[in-house]
């Protein structure tokens, strides 16, 4: 059986390298280069003199010798001689049997406000064998503001063109308009989903029509002069448009289509991404018959089982196939061979399937076997080590050093309450990692955070968030059980909230949402929480991140924060702290966004947006004024006017009141642009406090003092906000603009 198995073994090697081999040398012309990193090199490509046709030159760019090329892969480049001026394109396959050659397309860029009438051709020298396929490809022209006029021209541009301008037809090939909507590329930018019929190149921000031929010349006529981010899109646009030849089939695919459309809008290039279109090529480069290429020397179909046929491409010429019942490459001797010429006896072939059988099985469970094994240890290694290095860097930052040892859950144990992290059991996640509902071996029920990012700021996110909930005994904040240290990023136990988010419940479908009694209560429970967290330890603990997405309510509708990978503790002794810039958009200190100082009024600036939200049942992130002004210069300019039933929700009028008008010049207090002119969360908490429960005895106690310090605050707001409102309106809203810019920062 061994020896079997052996002989097996070295009849399969014997046939697999003579099959190679074979294939190897039928595709190119003896002692000829064959292939290229990837990519066959099939005749008549070559790369040396005397290995290709006239017009059929490629290169070989290697970065090394031959034997770097399993560390650094070569590419096949088109040859200098079958190239347009626009530089060698990077050859992705050759096809003999379809007569192509797949190459990297080139992107060519239009200023604003360029009308030129511009000569293109995509990868095809002037009069070679290899031109851009008009039925295989699609014209496509990203931007913004402009129409698109394509014909086609005769000749390829070349260096004499003074930059390929000519001077248009009185009638194009095709046109086609592109235009953009704010809103509309925000929703195909932010959109998780990349096929739910939006129509993605419908002339928002894209648009495509049929290439004219291989060389053909462009123009495109500006709206008004104006294009880009400019006439009102969204300002991440590039103010150039981008006209490139593309592979229909790759184009009809919706990611890639996305991703290019995209890149190009956002970035003014194809950043990282292969584009590709398609080469038709031919031999002879006339229009002669197959007859007449036969009778002449040079003809190219040179094996025996091979036959010509006119080209149905752009291409002028002839091509040659295989005869039906062979394959290969009809353009070399003996190129074309029948599947069917070997015909071993029946007892080889017996023999042969027999040995291979036995082999491939006892391989097959051998190979399972010692997977499994090699399975088991390398994940028992990696917990080992992960629990370490976590366990290390937790103990660095806690204080009780004990809650290590008590808050540590095992993957095992994890990974039962979750049924193994199904998909069933997950409650909701972000760009940065899932929560799973799960029930642990005492029955409780629990919310487990997992990351989907493994990289150090995460792991980092994660312990902090460990070290600062540790510390953290109040009603109003989420509570963490513990933590599991044997996966490279831990996964964080934390009581089970039932009930969604504010922002949920907030944002709901319909003219009803919260009552005003529950919206006033859950503010003042969060700003409870950060009262607490700003000046209730020895050292300050600053969230970072406030907003209605991050604050959770339980089946009473208690608030609780949550969320706290972003958060900072600052020392007693010190006022801030200069730290890299973490938030959401929209949520975020503008002062804190330019000087970098993190400070407790950072909060208190989010949870004024967060105000300005329960009152208004508007986004932040999304929501603008029709003059395209943030949420929050708009409801400050708005309260500055005394017009600030325009903006506020209707359920807060008809429930609020006097209340809503009060917690408006809260969160305008909070929205200072200083932070020394913000008030502390305390105080708001102290104001909400009387708002909630007015009856209390030390409020009573104090009405005089309430209500000099409720005038104060009028005429405060009425002598800094009047006057300054409509001064740093402008300057609130181009800060918003720059923040806009700046997307949301990583968390």
């Amino acid at each position: 059986m061994h020896s079997l198995l052996v002989a097996a073994a070295l009849l399969l090697l014997l046939l697999a390298t003579t099959t190679a081999a074979a294939a190897a040398a039928n595709i190119a012309l003896p002692g000829c280069e064959s292939k290229c990193g990837d990519v066959d090199i099939p005749y008549p490509f070559g790369t040396t003199a005397g290995c290709y046709r006239p017009g059929f030159k490629v290169t070989c760019q290697r970065s090394g010798g031959k034997d770097d090329d399993h560390a650094h892969p070569p590419k096949l480049l088109l040859g200098s001689d079958s190239v347009s001026g626009d530089g060698p394109h990077q050859v992705l396959e050759i096809s003999v049997q379809n007569a192509t050659v797949r190459v990297s397309s080139t992107v060519w860029f239009f200023n604003v406000g360029d009308e030129r009438p511009t000569r293109l051709a995509a990868g095809a020298a002037a009069g070679g064998p290899l031109v851009l396929s008009a039925a295989r490809n699609r014209l496509v022209h990203i931007g913004c503001g402009f129409r698109a006029a394509s014909w086609g021209t005769t000749s390829p541009p070349s260096p004499q063109d003074g930059g390929g301008a000519l001077a248009p037809p009185r009638r194009a090939h095709s046109t086609c308009s592109s235009s953009c909507s704010a809103e509309h590329l925000e929703r195909q930018r932010t959109s998780r989903r990349r096929c739910d019929g939006l129509g993605w190149c419908d002339g928002i921000g894209c648009c495509d029509t049929p290439v004219p031929a291989a060389s053909f010349g462009v123009r495109l006529e500006w709206n008004n002069g104006t294009g880009g981010g400019g006439g009102g899109s969204s300002p991440w646009i590039a103010s150039v448009a981008s006209v490139v030849a593309v592979e229909q089939e790759w184009w009809s695919r919706k990611d890639n289509l996305f991703t290019l459309k995209m890149s190009l809008l956002a970035l003014g290039r194809a950043s990282g991404i292969v584009v590709p279109a398609l080469l038709d090529w031919a031999l002879d480069n006339s229009s002669a018959t197959c007859a007449e290429a036969a009778a002449r020397p040079g003809f190219g179909c040179a094996s025996k089982h091979s036959e010509c046929a006119n080209t149905t491409g752009s291409a002028v010429g002839y091509v040659c196939r295989c005869r039906r019942g062979y394959q290969g490459n009809p353009y070399v001797k003996d190129g074309c061979r029948s599947p069917r010429s070997f015909h071993p006896p029946a007892w080889i072939i017996f023999a042969m399937g027999l040995g291979i059988g036995i082999f491939l099985l006892l391989l097959v469970l051998a190979t399972i076997f010692a997977t499994k094994s090699l399975k088991r240890h390398k994940a028992r290694k990696m917990k080992e080590h992960f629990f370490k290095q976590n366990r290390g860097l937790l103990l660095q930052q806690l204080v009780d050093k004990d809650i290590a040892e008590r808050m540590i859950f095992s993957l095992e144990e994890l990974e039962k309450a979750t049924n193994k992290f199904d998909k069933a059991r997950i409650l909701g996640g972000g760009g940065h990692g899932m929560v799973y509902k799960g029930i642990i071996s005492d029955q409780h029920v629990v919310a487990i955070k997992r990351s989907k990012l493994v990289i150090q700021r995460e792991i980092d996110g994660f312990i902090n968030e460990v070290a600062i909930l540790s510390q953290i005994n109040h009603r109003n904040v989420v509570k963490l059980f513990g933590c599991c240290l044997e996966t490279e990023v831990p996964l964080l136990v934390y009581e089970f909230i039932p009930n969604g988010t504010l922002y949920a419940h907030l944002h709901v479908d319909g003219p009803l949402s919260l009552p005003w009694q529950d919206r006033l209560r859950i503010a003042f429970e969060v700003a409870s929480s950060l009262a607490y967290l700003h000046s209730a330890a020895s050292t300050s603990i600053v969230h970072r991140d406030i907003k209605t997405s991050n604050i959770l309510l339980d089946d009473r509708l208690v608030a609780k924060v949550s969320d706290f990978g972003a958060s900072r503790g600052i020392s007693i002794d010190k006022s801030g702290l200069i730290t890299a810039i973490q938030g959401t958009y929209g949520y975020l200190d503008p002062e804190y966004y330019y000087t970098r100082r993190l400070t407790e009024k950072s909060d208190v600036y989010s949870f004024g947006v967060v105000l300005v939200e329960l009152l208004t049942r508007k986004k932040p992130t999304i929501d603008m004024s029709p003059d395209g002004i943030s949420l929050v210069a708009h409801f400050i300019h708005l309260l500055s006017e005394d017009r600030l039933g325009e903006i506020l929700d209707v359920q807060v009028i008809e429930e609020g009141g006097n209340e809503a008008t009060q917690v408006a010049a809260m969160a305008a207090m909070c929205l200072q642009m200083k932070g020394d002119d913000r008030p502390t969360m305390r105080h708001i908490e102290m104001a909400l406090q009387g708002l909630q429960y007015p009856s209390i005895s030390f409020l009573r106690s104090n009405a005089r003092e309430q209500e000099r310090a409720t005038e104060q605050t009028d005429m405060r707001f009425q002598r800094t906000n009047t006057s300054a409102i409509h001064d740093s309106c402008s300057r609130r809203y181009s800060m918003e603009r720059e923040i806009l810019s700046s997307g949301t920062f990583p968390r």
